[in-house]
C-alpha cells in the first residue's frame, strides 16, 4: 500500500510541476510540435527531434509489457498505453497505482498480444528507439538543449517525462519475467540499472510469455 500512495504522490507531484513550477511556455510551441509530428523538422535542434520521438517509441515499449500484464487485471490497462502516447508517464503513473501484481499469463493470446509479445516487434522498437538516442547524442546542440530545458516549459516537461518513464520501467520488469519463466535476479538488475537500452534489448531478447490454462475450483 505504501508503494502505491508513494506512485500516486509522484503522478500528482508531477502534474503540479509541470504545470505550476516548470519554466514558461511558449506561444511558438505549438507549430513547434506541429512540426515534429509533420517531420518538418529542419532548423530543429536534432536532440529535441531525438527526444520528441523517444516520446513515441517508450509508450510502445511499455505496450510490449502492459499486454500481457492487462490480462485479469481490474483496469483495462490498454486505455493507459493509448494515453501514454499523449501524455507518456502522466497517463501510466495512475495504471501503476491501480494494478495488482501479475506473474502469470492465464488463458489464450490473442492478436494484438502475440504482436507486442514477439521478439521481431521488441527487435523493431529497441532498434528505432537506439538509433534515435544516438542520432541525437551525435548531432544534437546539448548546449541549446540546455538552455531550451531551462526556459521552454514543453521542453523541460518531456525531458522529466522521459526520465521518469526510464526509472519506472523495473516495477513491471519483475512480473513480466516470471511470465516468462526467467528466474534471474542478475538479468533483472542489469536490464533496471541501464535506463532505456537495457529494457529495449530486453524487449528484443526476452522469450514468449508462457500461456497458463485458467484452474477451475474442485
Amino acid at each position: 500500500m505504501d508503494n502505491k500512495l508513494g506512485l500516486w504522490l509522484i503522478w500528482g507531484l508531477f502534474i503540479i510541476y509541470g504545470f505550476g513550477f516548470a519554466p514558461p511556455d511558449r506561444p511558438e510551441n505549438m507549430e513547434l510540435i506541429r512540426r515534429l509530428i509533420t517531420g518538418e523538422v529542419s532548423g530543429i535542434n536534432p536532440a529535441v527531434v531525438a527526444l520528441f520521438n523517444i516520446m513515441g517509441i517508450l509508450p510502445l515499449a511499455y505496450a510490449c509489457i502492459l499486454a500481457t500484464d492487462g490480462r485479469g487485471q481490474k483496469v483495462p490497462a490498454w486505455l493507459f498505453a493509448i494515453g501514454s502516447l499523449a501524455v507518456g508517464a502522466f497517463a501510466l503513473l495512475p495504471y501503476f497505482a491501480l494494478r495488482q501484481d501479475n506473474p502469470q499469463f492465464v488463458g489464450k493470446k490473442g492478436w494484438l498480444v502475440q504482436i507486442f509479445d514477439s521478439r521481431i516487434t521488441g527487435l523493431a522498437i529497441a532498434t528505432a528507439g537506439i538509433g534515435l538516442l544516438l542520432y541525437g547524442l551525435k548531432y544534437g546542440d546539448w548546449a541549446d538543449f540546455a538552455h531550451q530545458w531551462q526556459t521552454n516549459r514543453f521542453i523541460h516537461v518531456m525531458s522529466l517525462d522521459f526520465c521518469l518513464l526510464c526509472a519506472l520501467f523495473p516495477w513491471l520488469l519483475k512480473d513480466d519475467m516470471q511470465r516468462r519463466g526467467i528466474a534471474n535476479d542478475t538479468l533483472f538488475m542489469a536490464v533496471a540499472s541501464f535506463p532505456f537500452i537495457a529494457p529495449l534489448v530486453y524487449l528484443a531478447l526476452r522469450p514468449n510469455v508462457i500461456e497458463r490454462e485458467p484452474t477451475t475450483a474442485p
